[in-house]
C-alpha cells in the first residue's frame, strides 16, 4: 500500500486540475540522486499490463511492479514551510536517504 497523507491528496487535486486528461498518479524511482535512487512522480493517462493500481485518500496511483519493491508502504506528505513547499517522501524500504528525502538507498540483499 502507498499512503497519501490529506495535505499530499489536497496538493495532488490541485495539480490534477490543470492536467484533467491524465487521471492517475504515477510514482516510480529511478537510479540517481545522492543515494543512489530518486522519486519520480508525474501524472499519466493510461494504466500499463506491468502497473499495480492503488488508492489513497481518494487519489488513483499507478506504481510499476518493478518499482514496488522500493515504494511498497511509501508515505507521500506534501508540506509547506518557510524554506519552500514541496512533497516529502517516508519510506520505510529506505536503508539510507539524502538530505533532501528525494534520494534513498534500498538494501536489495534479503
Amino acid at each position: 500500500m502507498i499512503h497519501l497523507s490529506p495535505s499530499a491528496a489536497s496538493e495532488i487535486r490541485r495539480l490534477q486540475a490543470n492536467a484533467p486528461s491524465r487521471s492517475y498518479l504515477r510514482l516510480g524511482v529511478q537510479s540517481g540522486g545522492c543515494a543512489g535512487w530518486a522519486y519520480t512522480i508525474d501524472f499519466d493517462a493510461q494504466m500499463r499490463s506491468s502497473d499495480r493500481a492503488l488508492e489513497s485518500q481518494g487519489i488513483a496511483l499507478l506504481v510499476d511492479e518493478q518499482h514496488w519493491l522500493y515504494l511498497k508502504d511509501l508515505i507521500l506528505d506534501y508540506s509547506e514551510d518557510l524554506m519552500g513547499g514541496g512533497f516529502r517522501f517516508t519510506n520505510p524500504n529506505a536503508t539510507q536517504t539524502c538530505g533532501c528525502s528525494h534520494s534513498f538507498t534500498v538494501d536489495t540483499s534479503t
